[in-house]
């Protein structure tokens, strides 16, 4: 919700209102703690996550005002056909989210809601050119950078954990099989976001847990034996296997819609390997082995000679030190 605030010199801010009943005021506070937390460790704002600029009691219901920015990315997509990103802008992109995400780990916060509709554009203005071939109208970004919104899920390390987070589409395996969750569930779902930007559409469209899993077989191979044997869910188990028959209607519908992760890929050029590469060590299974947030900031997809961004390159190249030192270790 957009609002005209005096005094801030009739600036616009976002002001976010969240109703008065218990359970969403109680999750409201809760984001509040966390905006003021993130606003002291980050009061340069090098990280791409939202600044709150104040916040009120009205009436019971709890109002936060924040910079105003633009489209959400997944609003951008649907204004725009769901035409997918170009790999230039999804680098960019991925590189400010998975800076901001580790910025959040660091600190023991766990996002825990990361999806497309959470990461907005600090402006979505866009240049528009029509596709001959295509016959339509395409819109180009003409700045990539992003900001993480909605703390209000945000869980610290010595929290209670929630056995269910993350919207549906992006819920990571350990979360839908009960095995407990840790910072890893966010760099699951940063891999399925990243994979969205590139098709334009969300890789796992279903609404089933045991659907959802199944489609996870067909994209990215078996689910390891081990965290089926662990799993509390028995009813997805059968033998130590995922129970599912491919030959249902269910099973046409999975073989339908799912592919294996490679076979999305649009062209061999290395920066489509290398994003894929990316991807399928973000959708690793099992949390122990996924690829950790400060290991995928040294992934070859991020490397220097193909940060575009001049504002990135200055961002890659600054020491360790100097990248972590608003961080609570």
């Amino acid at each position: 919700m957009q609002h005209f605030d005096n005094r801030i010199d009739g600036a616009r801010v976002a002001l976010k209102i969240i109703k008065n009943i218990d359970r969403y005021r109680e999750a409201a506070l809760s984001e509040v703690e966390v905006l003021k937390q993130l606003h002291t460790l980050d009061s340069d704002r090098r990280y791409a996550c939202v600044h709150m600029l104040d916040w009120f009691d009205f009436n019971g219901h709890i109002c936060i005002a924040f910079e105003l920015l633009g489209l959400s990315t997944y609003d951008f997509l649907k204004e725009n056909n769901f035409q997918p990103f170009p790999i230039e802008h999804i680098r960019h992109m991925a590189y400010q989210i998975i800076q901001a995400v580790r910025f959040l780990h660091k600190n023991k916060l766990t996002h825990t809601d990361l999806k497309p509709e959470n990461i907005l554009f600090i402006d979505s203005d866009y240049d528009m050119e029509y596709n001959r071939e295509m016959k339509r109208d395409e819109r180009t970004l003409r700045n990539p950078d992003v900001k993480i919104v909605d703390f209000g899920n945000a869980t610290y390390d010595h929290e209670h954990h929630t056995s269910v987070v993350s919207t549906r589409h992006y819920r990571a395996p350990e979360v839908i099989l009960d095995l407990g969750w840790d910072h890893s569930c966010d760099v699951w779902s940063v891999g399925c976001i990243l994979i969205e930007y590139y098709l334009g559409s969300t890789l796992f469209q279903t609404h089933d847990s045991k659907e959802h899993l199944a489609m996870m077989e067909r994209v990215l191979g078996p689910i390891p034996t081990n965290l089926l044997e662990k799993t509390k869910k028995r009813r997805y188990v059968h033998r130590c296997k995922l129970d599912w028959d491919v030959h249902s209607s269910a099973g046409r519908y999975v073989r339908k819609h799912c592919k294996p992760l490679k076979q999305y890929m649009v062209s061999k050029h290395e920066d489509h390997q290398q994003l894929f590469d990316l991807i399928e060590k973000m959708m690793e299974y099992d949390p122990a082995k996924r690829l950790s947030l400060e290991q995928a900031l040294r992934h070859p997809f991020f490397s220097a000679s193909t940060l575009a961004s001049t504002s990135l390159k200055k961002t890659i190249n600054k020491p360790e030190s100097a990248v972590t030192d608003s961080c609570a270790e």
